[in-house]
């Protein structure tokens, strides 16, 4: 049996609340089981310079995890001086993942950028912080659309991120710490609730698995995905 008696196919519990901040433009706090991601989305209207002049904005994205947001205290990274190496590669994940739906033009020279900060870590934060990601940039742009500096929200697409595996030989839909941390293959899948593919990060952690296994994972986060779609489309209106 998978932990609290989850079904294969069956996500954790997840809650998206907005207005968790109450200065960010927008704000929620996700939490997928025990993972809980406080995202907010601040509106700059400065841009990078490279992009001056060019008639489109910029969404960006920094993510961190808390000192005690696992079972032992970490050191903040600004206290020892960088960032660690996942910490860059789970941001520009992120912001990838978010400019995939949003229209640069029609948002205008202005720059949003997202701060995902892991409050509590059991497996899934950069999917958890993509989703919750999504949940604040849709917000921060229809505040810019009730300001009237936009005249409709440039976010096309509804999108999130699920992570999958294949533990004890079967393939299973978000993973938990104990799942992942024992998981033969594990997979991040970023996708619309199209099943549009944004991005898939797959890989074996001791053997090869088949296509079919790997199909069965896609399965699985298309499905998924459409149910954390309908909940952060609850979570917006």
């Amino acid at each position: 049996m998978r932990p609290n008696n989850r079904a294969l196919d069956q996500l954790r519990d997840v809650t998206f609340e907005t207005g968790a901040n109450a200065y960010a433009e927008g704000s929620c706090l996700v939490k997928f089981g025990g993972t809980h991601v406080l995202c907010t989305a601040s509106i700059d209207e400065g841009i990078p310079r490279w992009l001056k002049g060019k008639g489109r904005g910029w969404v960006t994205a920094e993510y961190g995890m808390l000192p005690r947001s696992t079972h032992t205290r970490n050191s903040r990274e600004a206290a020892r001086g960088k960032q660690s190496g996942r910490t860059i590669e789970i941001s520009r994940l992120i912001g990838r993942s978010l400019r995939a739906v949003i229209d640069l033009e029609k948002l205008g020279e202005r720059q949003i950028i997202i701060d995902c900060d892991v409050m509590q870590a059991d497996g899934g934060t950069r999917t958890a912080s993509i989703s919750g990601g999504w949940v604040a940039l849709w917000l921060a742009c229809e505040k810019l659309v009730e300001a009237g500096d936009l005249t409709e929200n440039p976010v096309f697409a509804k999108m999130a991120a699920v992570s999958c595996g294949i533990v004890d030989g079967t393939c299973r839909l978000d993973l938990e710490y104990t799942e992942d941390s024992a998981a033969q293959a594990d997979a991040n899948f970023v996708l619309t609730d199209a099943g549009g593919i944004i991005e898939v990060q797959a890989s074996a952690e001791d053997t090869p698995f088949s296509a079919d296994e790997m199909a069965e994972l896609t399965r699985l986060a298309v499905e998924g995905i459409r149910e954390l779609c309908a909940l952060q489309q609850a979570a917006v209106k």
